[in-house]
C-alpha cells in the first residue's frame, strides 16, 4: 500500500515522504490515527505543501542542531504541577507542557512532537527527556518536576 506520511513515524519517515508499507499496517493503524493519507494523484501535490509547511519549522543543518542541542543541555528546566500526598500527580506530564517549561527556562522554541517521552511521567523529581532534533541528533533535557499547592 503506497501512503503519504502526515506525521513523523520513527523508523518509516517525515512528514511529506511517499511510502509503501504492508496493507494492515497503514489500513488499520496509520490511516485511522491520522499519521497518513492514501496515495492518489491529488494528494500527491499536497506532499508538496507538507513539505515546504516542514522546511520552514524544520532546523536547518546538523551544524545548527547541535547548536540549539548545546543551547538545550545547559538549561535547569523547571515545570511546576499538581500533585498529591507523595510526589505522585494527578494525571502525566504532557509533551506540550515541556515546550512550554524550555520556552519559560530561557530555551529555543521546540515543536512538541520532536519530544520522546520513553514512559509517562507522573511523579516528582528530576526525569530525562529526550528531544530529537535532526536525524543525527538527539537533546537530553534535565526536566525538574515539581509539585504546587
Amino acid at each position: 500500500m503506497k501512503i503519504i506520511l502526515t506525521q513523523e513515524v520513527s523508523g518509516l519517515g517525515s512528514p511529506g515522504d511517499v511510502v509503501e508499507v504492508k496493507d494492515g499496517y497503514g489500513r488499520n493503524y496509520l490511516l485511522p490515527q491520522g499519521f497518513a493519507i492514501a496515495w492518489s494523484k491529488g494528494a500527491e501535490k499536497q506532499v508538496t505543501q507538507i513539505k515546504r509547511a516542514r522546511e520552514a519549522r524544520e532546523i536547518r543543518d546538523l551544524g545548527q542542531a547541535n547548536e540549539v542541542k548545546a543551547q538545550l543541555e545547559a538549561l535547569q528546566v523547571r515545570l511546576p504541577v499538581r500533585a498529591g500526598s507523595g510526589g505522585r500527580l494527578f494525571g502525566s506530564v504532557t509533551s506540550s507542557e515541556i515546550v512550554e517549561a524550555v520556552k519559560a527556562a530561557g530555551g529555543p522554541t521546540l515543536d512538541r512532537r520532536r519530544i520522546e517521552l520513553g514512559k509517562p511521567i507522573k511523579s516528582t523529581g528530576t526525569h530525562q527527556v529526550q528531544v530529537k532534533l535532526h536525524p543525527e541528533v538527539s537533546a537530553t533535557i534535565s526536566l525538574d518536576v515539581v509539585a504546587v499547592k
